[in-house]
């Protein structure tokens, strides 16, 4: 299968501290990956430097074969690496459109042509298998579930290879995350390569293909 993540030995340091040591993954298309690991094995740092919020101290990661030595999150935007942290970052009081087009807005002459931005809401819903009926309902009113379908959906709107997702189900009943797992399955069915970053270990089971063990900064073997 087509690799879209590999990293070798990526370190990263606070404070002459080694958070992530000498990390090597490989990271396939129509795959999830699995990172467990305790709190403060590394995991967080190691995302935020492939969707480039951190700089690594060393190591190389390359994306689809392109090789860098570091990413920015612009950067890591435009080659296909996108990011669903906890908080979602949605505007609540924003309908589901507005939130999939933010900063993206289709218009005509100076006027929003929202029926057009409703109508590929709507199919961008329904291809992504999305249970919302309403597009034009504020994010604030839906279930964690749907909230985190509209993350999801925003973030393959703009168009991507890999989709990391930071605790994707923290919070959230079993129905809803048995929703989301169901949506990371299908993501990956449909050609992504997912990181799910998880403190549930049966959940990372069922819904991975391979999984990683991290501990103090190190992959376990």
């Amino acid at each position: 299968m087509e690799m879209i993540l590999k990293t070798t030995n990526l370190c990263k340091s606070f404070s002459g501290q080694t958070v992530v040591n000498n990390i090597s993954l490989n990271i396939e298309r129509n795959s999830v990956y699995g990172l467990l690991g305790p709190n403060g094995a590394g995991k967080s740092t190691l995302i935020k430097i492939m969707s480039g919020v951190l700089s690594p101290d060393a190591g190389i990661i390359q994306i689809s074969g392109e090789r860098y030595k570091r990413l920015t999150p612009k950067l890591a935007g435009e080659i296909g690496v996108s990011t669903v942290y906890q908080d979602l970052a949605l505007g609540n009081t924003m309908d589901v459109t507005a939130n999939l087009f933010l900063g993206e807005e289709i218009s005509k002459f100076g006027f929003l042509k929202k029926k057009e931005m409703n109508r590929q809401a709507e199919k961008l819903l329904i291809d992504l298998d999305i249970n919302i009926p309403d597009v034009t309902v504020p994010v604030g009113n839906l279930s964690g579930g749907q909230r985190q379908g509209v993350a999801v959906a925003r973030l393959v709107h703009r168009g991507g290879k890999l989709l990391i997702f930071d605790e994707p189900t923290a919070a959230m009943g079993v129905n809803e995350s048995n929703a989301v797992l169901s949506l990371i399955k299908r993501l990956a069915n449909q050609g992504y390569a997912v990181i799910v970053i998880s403190h549930n270990m049966p959940q990372v089971f069922h819904v991975s293909d391979r999984i990683c063990v991290m501990r103090q900064g190190r992959v376990m073997k």
